[in-house]
């Protein structure tokens, strides 16, 4: 059955220590991660989808969540997770409104597709560090047009009396990229409950990103670059990072949901 599922890559990314690695196991397990660990390279989660659940044109699709550690050490290398990318996950901190604002660097560093340079001056980021309020979706974005969509964590932490000034949902990046926003807390498993708001949101932004895959795949761009080996390893490309998944289907390209990804990250630089 395995080998008649298509799946999609989304990339999780956002400042060190904002919870991606507890965000991403609550979605594909739906369960909290009681003693989270810090990322080095990238952690991948695959989660089973239903597009367009109870359609004619109902579909289950692998979703592999790509959690990219947010280490400034290792910017120069993560860019190797970057391509392809059908989806983007920008995840901050909702008690850290530095880690909100950095989501802009995030998504031109993926848009780049360098992993690096981040704050190289440019005119579309002069444009956007000099007017908050000026984003030109279009531009910033290009043709490509990859769903993106932003979840803030940590809400069981906000507290009046700390955060007199919260976040507020309107005007931030999800407003700037026509993105829709999550706010939770990743050890409440009834945010992302079936029939919740949230879960709906969700399984939208994840139609969303199948339907831009199979949009790319007729027009012939964002094609899949990597390199499969005859073991069970991936090697990213121009790089010695090196993804483990011992259950890797070679025939198919497909991890399964069941199997330990793991990073060896000895020559990581």
């Amino acid at each position: 059955m395995a080998n008649n599922i298509d799946k999609v890559k989304i990339i999780v990314v956002g400042d060190s220590g904002v919870g991606k690695t507890c965000l991403t196991h609550l979605i594909a397990h739906n369960e909290p991660l009681i003693r989270p660990g810090w990322t080095v390279g990238c952690n991948i989660e695959v989660k089973l989808h239903e597009y367009k659940e109870g359609t004619p044109q109902q579909q289950t699709y692998f979703i592999e969540l790509f959690d990219i550690g947010g280490s400034l050490s290792h910017k120069n290398t993560r860019g190797v997770f970057y391509t392809p990318t059908h989806g983007i996950i920008l995840v901050h901190d909702l008690t850290n409104r530095k880690s909100h604002e950095n989501l802009r660097d995030w998504l031109y560093e993926i848009l780049n597709k360098e992993g690096k340079d981040t704050h190289k001056p440019s005119n579309i980021m002069n444009t956007l560090h000099a007017d908050q309020n000026v984003f030109d979706r279009e531009q910033f974005l290009g043709a490509t047009q990859i769903p993106i969509l932003v979840i803030g964590t940590k809400l069981d932490l906000i507290d009046d009396k700390r955060q007199p000034k919260p976040l507020q949902k309107t005007g931030g990046i999800a407003d700037h990229c026509g993105a829709e926003e999550i706010w939770l807390n990743c050890r409440d498993t009834r945010k992302l409950a079936a029939g919740t708001t949230d879960a709906v949101k969700l399984a939208r932004f994840f139609d969303r990103v199948i339907e831009k895959k199979t949009h790319t795949r007729e027009h012939g761009y964002l094609t899949d670059r990597r390199k499969y080996a005859t073991t069970s390893s991936y090697i990213a490309p121009e790089t010695s990072l090196i993804v483990n998944a011992p259950n890797f289907d070679f025939k198919t390209n497909i991890i399964k949901p069941t199997d330990n990804v793991l990073i060896d990250s000895s020559n990581l630089q």
